[in-house]
């Protein structure tokens, strides 16, 4: 169908294009929400636009190129009631610590990791708090990220340095020329939750402590390229400033990236 609307007019099929065409799949025995079938649509539509190809290439699901599971969700197709999430004819069971039934739900996804867990991730809409939430957090700060040391503040308190991978790089060479698939995706998660980890905390005590934060602008993606890009991956500089960012916003801390250039 989309094929032959490329070669008869070349134009590639929107996702609400494709709507019409799918309309009653997810019950004639595909058993899934017709928001969930018209998001997996669009999904499609857009990626076949930005690789400019007629017909996708989608990787195998076995060996060691295997996708990933992902399914999309529309907010229309999420429903929540009594510690139970009901995605069309599924129903999943959570333990709600955070008190779900107090936010409005919108998109997310259910998506697997490279140990075959499977997890369902869903945006929960929030309003901004005003002000800061704590009485001390009237100072400011600037931040300045580098290699030898993780941040040096500009009240001279100074975050080492961020060795998650390098802790952990001869354990994850044995086992790789061992040839221990389970045991390298289980050495990579590791690493990749040890560095979350620590993001998250060092965020949530600068957004606690502080009533203003400026961070450097410094490009990680082009220092991936270099010499040092084992050293700035490990670092997850681009991740801290995006938790940096939603923390304040919600906390009502003011935020701001300062261009480093031609600076010390």
């Amino acid at each position: 169908m989309s094929v032959r609307a490329w070669e008869r007019e070349r134009w590639f099929l929107s996702g609400y294009d494709f709507h019409p065409f799918t309309k009653g799949a997810g019950k004639a025995g595909l058993d899934l929400h017709s928001g969930t079938i018209q998001a997996v649509t669009e999904e499609y539509a857009t990626r076949r636009k930005q690789a400019r190809k007629v017909k996708l290439r989608w990787r195998s699901s076995r060996g060691a190129r295997r996708s990933l599971g992902w399914i999309p969700l529309k907010g229309n197709a999420i429903r929540y009631r009594n510690g139970q999430l009901f995605i069309g004819q599924m129903v999943l069971s959570l333990w709600d610590s955070y008190g779900l039934a107090g936010y409005e739900l919108g998109a997310g996804n259910i998506s697997e990791d490279s140990r075959g867990r499977w997890y369902i991730n869903i945006c929960g809409k929030l309003g901004p708090q005003q002000g800061p939430r704590h009485r001390e957090a009237t100072r400011s700060v600037g931040i300045d990220l580098g290699l030898k040391d993780f941040a040096a503040l500009s009240d001279a308190h100074v975050v080492g340095p961020a060795r998650h991978y390098r802790e952990l790089e001869a354990k994850l060479a044995k086992a790789q020329r061992a040839r221990k698939k389970a045991r390298v995706r289980a050495i990579h998660a590791k690493i990749k939750n040890s560095r979350k980890d620590q993001l998250h905390k060092l965020s949530t005590a600068l957004v606690q402590e502080y009533g203003a934060i400026f961070i450097g602008n410094v490009n990680a993606s082009a220092l991936a390229k270099t010499r040092m890009a084992k050293s700035v991956l490990d670092g997850g500089w681009s991740s801290f400033r995006t938790m940096l960012q939603y923390k304040c916003d919600y906390a009502g801390v003011w935020f701001d990236e300062v261009d480093e250039a031609y600076s010390t």
